[in-house]
């Protein structure tokens, strides 16, 4: 067939140029993009929402402080600040200490040994039936009024007619009969045997924890664990020496209880850590103290209100029960609840944490990981890109799109490609001269082949 022929072929299907067609096409794409963009713009300010693009210019509502705590924009840094919670933990720790070696204990009946005597009265008579034990020989260890109408009074340890003539004289003091009071004798024995048993319980109650936390999380965040622990128990027991508050039965109840409150708040923040760390150093987006430091504000305000929750009815046994009401019987236990309550917070919060990040640091990988990071940082600084967070606390949100565009998903492409993988280029997928024919794009007609006719 001849050129001639070809052409009248051509005329006769009227075949239009290709690339007008694609170019009309493109442009009719092109406008029903922009018109289906004006529609959603006109969608959204019916709905009272800004158009797509305004969002810089319209005041974001300021978000709560635990939002603001949970996204990492806002927070304290506590990690950064290790060097100096260190010293001020020290700095208590050796006042504890100090009060434990030089002022003690003061051991009350339960554990020292001693009679106690019980009799009718009411709160004026109790300076009198104290003074007439301490005049028939007694050392009186305490003086308090229980139930509202029985006078409790316990001393040291008594012989039988010490005994007798004690319960004759507070008989007489009360204005009571003699058969009236109720003396009772407490061996030391009995009271060795309650200490050894709470020692006891605690080493059982300390191992178990240390092999739930190395088998739940790892052993360094048990050795954290057990540190702020070791602090809770030092600051209260330090605290309890330094008021000379008497130690009974309750002081070890509440002593036990509060082990069990430290340890479920700290154990709260470990969780949230590890849920930060993981799968870290595939991303390098943060150090591994800064995602440590961004879990404890993360869990600052839920810690919190959970010690605040917690303080309240132990503060109104404190100072209503036992300070206005004059409860006696409340004021042991209820100063070693308030004491560790609050020591436990402040360890699960600003200690265990950072103990945990300083030790992670030294390991290799972790250490990697920061100069990954750090280099990260510094390339994006030099490329004009998001510089590092300026804030004391790394951000938990991924990077924003940019102002005036379109929210566009970057991913990081590995360093090297296997040699199986194929990558195909955009003219790799061309349709070649052979004869091969690409499939039409929508509304764009159909080309045949030329040089065939219609028939």
């Amino acid at each position: 067939m001849s050129r001639d022929e070809r052409n009248d072929g051509m005329a006769e299907d009227e075949v239009v140029p290709v690339g007008t067609e694609a170019d009309e096409a493109r442009d009719a794409s092109h406008a029903a993009d922009e018109a289906a963009a004006a529609m959603g713009d006109d969608d959204l300010a019916d709905a009272g929402l800004p158009r797509e693009g305004a969002a810089e210019q319209v005041a974001a509502p300021r978000s709560s402080l635990a939002h603001r705590l949970y996204n990492g924009e806002a927070g304290l840094d506590v990690v950064g600040k290790s060097r100096l919670i260190y010293k001020i933990t020290a700095a208590v720790l050796l006042l504890c200490l100090a009060a434990m070696l030089f002022r003690g204990f003061n051991f009350g009946i339960d554990f020292a040994g001693g009679n106690s005597f019980r009799l009718p009265g009411e709160e004026s008579s109790l300076s009198d039936v104290r003074e007439a034990a301490e005049g028939a020989g007694a050392d009186v260890a305490s003086a308090q009024i229980v139930g509202g109408d029985t006078v409790l009074l316990r001393t040291g340890a008594l012989e039988s007619d010490t005994e007798r003539t004690v319960v004759e004289a507070i008989a007489d003091a009360a204005g009571v009969q003699p058969n009236q009071v109720s003396p009772e004798s407490v061996s030391a024995d009995w009271g060795r045997d309650i200490t050894d048993q709470a020692l006891v319980a605690l080493v059982v109650f300390l191992v178990a924890v240390v092999a739930f936390l190395a088998v739940r999380f790892q052993l360094k965040m048990a050795i954290g664990a057990m540190a702020a622990l070791v602090h809770d128990i030092i600051v209260t027991a330090g605290i309890y020496a330094l008021i000379g508050f008497e130690v009974t039965p309750s002081t070890v109840i509440g002593f036990l209880t509060i082990l069990g409150f430290s340890l479920y708040d700290t154990v709260v923040v470990f969780d949230k850590v590890d849920e930060n760390v993981k799968d870290l150093d595939k991303s390098a987006r943060m150090t591994w103290s800064e995602a440590a430091n961004l879990a404890v504000n993360q869990t600052l305000m839920r810690s919190i209100n959970t010690s605040v929750i917690a303080l309240l009815p132990v503060a109104g046994l404190l100072f209503v029960g036992a300070g206005l009401l004059g409860v006696g019987t409340l004021k042991d236990l209820a100063l070693v609840l308030f004491v560790g309550l609050a020591a436990g917070t402040y360890s699960s919060i600003v200690l265990a944490t950072p103990i945990v990040a300083d030790l992670k640091e030294r390991e290799p990988e972790v250490q990697a990981l920061r100069r990954r990071v750090l280099a990260r940082r510094s390339s994006a600084a030099r490329q004009g890109g998001a510089a590092a967070p300026e804030g004391p606390v790394a951000s938990a949100r991924r990077a924003r799109r940019p102002a005036g565009g379109a929210a566009t998903a970057v991913a990081e492409l590995p360093g090297t490609v296997q040699a199986d993988v194929v990558v195909e280029s955009p003219s790799s997928v061309r349709p070649e001269g052979s004869g091969a024919t690409a499939a039409p794009r929508p509304g764009v007609r159909p080309q045949r082949p030329a040089g065939k006719k219609r028939r």
